[in-house]
């Protein structure tokens, strides 16, 4: 970055925090002051594997060549210490690896990977008592029946040097050269194998997945020291290692989520809306998901000692950023993301054009993995502005979808939307959003919260902040939009959503002919 702010006294004395973002397409380091300001931030892409049509896989070892990379560069150019590290990931996407020498056994099976639907689907009696111990949905989604699918068909044998684990556990391991293998609960609740009423593996998801428990992580809270950086690491030996969290709970506490009720979206690869719901774990929700939001240290919450744990409901959308992706890398319609913006507003509508980014099947509230992409409502006028503002438009049409089934499912009335992201940043994606949405929607001056709720993390657990009011007072408003006055051409737009939706459902459906 070529004008870093200045950094304040509280900064330069206890040193800065280090979060490593790792995303769905790139990793990203940030460095973060006491004052909750980004500093700096390096960024790589790695890359993405198709297989098969459906399938998803990273190499494991390219995404820690991204931490180390962008670790160097970034701990390279700052002048303070770094007091801590804290790790954000994208969740549910799993790793397998020796651990006499920390190689993997396969590539990194991705959350968006749909090789598991049949199986799944062949599992659906079992999704009574899945719900009732994870709060998730019978979906290939999450980690165990990828883990499964290892065992099965990926060639991971089932011995006492296997470990697995989530990205996070996996970038632990290598931080710590070894040393750690842990994950957090937030983390652990994506997995399908972790009972988040009594916060430990379940031996008996474990067993119906051929999971081995000795193979997974020790879970650990969200913020706490879990090992030091060896001596190979890039940002430099004996750091603390102190702050983990999956990226969706990440960004709900960057954003300083940290009352029930309060809700945020991230626009990032995928959408995810998430409502802390307190320390009480709700009972399953059609539709919606429910997971660890985070584990602290009581002392953090101002409320004496021991464990607290907040649960969190959550609408997960598969695509939204992606489909930009698409559109720059599969279509050729724009030359960067950050095109779509100005494309998009340079027309006044979509000319009738609804488009379903259903490209990994449907989330929530649907959760159909044969559903797929879809575009209806073409006519010989559309224009690739179209298409852009049709993108941007679905972004919003999904995130209604959630939070209507999120209000229905919670009685909590939301009052507030708190959105960050890359997407974030377009004043055309907020002004239809709080519009289909009836309510505010505030974009924080940090946006990039997912890195910033890791740092938040870290740092608490080290010092750099003493508890999370410091937090709420460092999250500023950037822009706030409120809705229009008349909804009847925001519900009017909604209604053909919904009708493009059943368009699109259980498209390669098997079973069907």
């Amino acid at each position: 970055m070529t004008d870093t702010p200045a950094i304040d006294t509280r900064s330069r004395a206890g040193g800065v925090v280090v979060a490593i973002d790792a995303g769905t397409t790139g990793v990203r380091s940030v460095a973060v002051d006491s004052a909750g300001r980004i500093l700096d931030a390096s960024y790589r892409e790695f890359t993405q594997h198709f297989p098969r049509p459906g399938w998803v896989e990273h190499d494991p070892e390219e995404i820690w060549t991204a931490v180390q990379t962008t670790l160097g560069e970034l701990c390279g150019r700052l002048d303070v210490p770094v007091a801590a590290i804290g790790i954000t990931d994208q969740r549910e996407t799993i790793v397998a690896w020796n651990r006499s020498d920390g190689a993997p056994r396969h590539r990194a099976i991705v959350w968006q990977d749909r090789r598991t639907a049949e199986r799944c689907d062949e599992l659906v009696d079992q999704l009574p008592r899945v719900r009732e111990l994870t709060g998730l949905v019978m979906d290939p989604y999450f980690s165990g029946s990828k883990l499964e699918w290892m065992f099965r068909n990926g060639g991971v044998e089932r011995d006492p040097d296997l470990a697995v684990g989530t990205i996070d556990s996996w970038l632990v391991w290598k931080l710590t050269g070894g040393a750690a293998h842990v994950t957090d609960a937030s983390n652990a609740s994506r997995t399908m194998l972790f009972d988040i009423s009594a916060m430990r593996w379940s031996e008996e998801l474990c067993d119906l997945f051929g999971v081995p428990t000795s193979a997974l992580p020790e879970v650990v809270m969200s913020s706490e020291r879990v090992g030091v950086t060896a001596a190979d690491c890039a940002a430099g030996p004996g750091i603390a290692v102190s702050g983990i969290a999956g990226d969706q709970q990440s960004a709900l506490f960057g954003q300083a989520c940290t009352q029930p009720g309060m809700t945020k979206n991230t626009y990032g690869t995928g959408s995810f809306v998430l409502m802390n719901v307190g320390e009480t774990c709700p009972a399953p929700t059609t539709g919606l998901l429910t997971t660890v939001a985070w584990s602290l240290p009581r002392r953090l919450l101002g409320d004496g000692d021991g464990a607290a744990t907040h649960y969190a409901l959550e609408g997960s959308i598969f695509v939204t950023g992606a489909a930009v992706q698409w559109l720059r890398d599969g279509l050729g319609i724009i030359g960067s993301a950050s095109e779509i913006g100005p494309l998009a507003e340079s027309v006044p509508d979509t000319a009738g054009v609804v488009l379903v980014p259903a490209f990994a099947g449907l989330g929530s509230p649907w959760w159909d993995p044969y559903a797929r992409g879809t575009i209806v409502g073409l006519s010989r006028g559309v224009t690739r502005a179209h298409l852009a503002r049709a993108v941007v438009e679905a972004m919003a049409y999904q995130t209604r979808d959630v939070l209507d089934a999120m209000r229905s499912a919670s009685g909590r009335k939301v009052t507030e939307l708190r959105v960050d992201g890359g997407a974030a940043v377009m004043d055309l994606l907020l002004d239809i959003q709080a519009d289909q949405l009836g309510v505010a929607v505030t974009r924080p001056e940090v946006t990039e919260t997912t890195a910033l709720g890791a740092a938040f993390l870290a740092g608490l657990a080290e010092g750099v902040w003493s508890d999370v009011s410091d937090l709420e007072a460092a999250w500023q408003v950037d822009r706030r939009v409120e809705p229009s006055a008349d909804r009847t051409q925001a519900d009017a737009a909604y209604a053909q959503w919904r009708r493009a939706v059943t368009r699109a459902g259980r498209w390669v459906n098997p079973s069907e002919t």
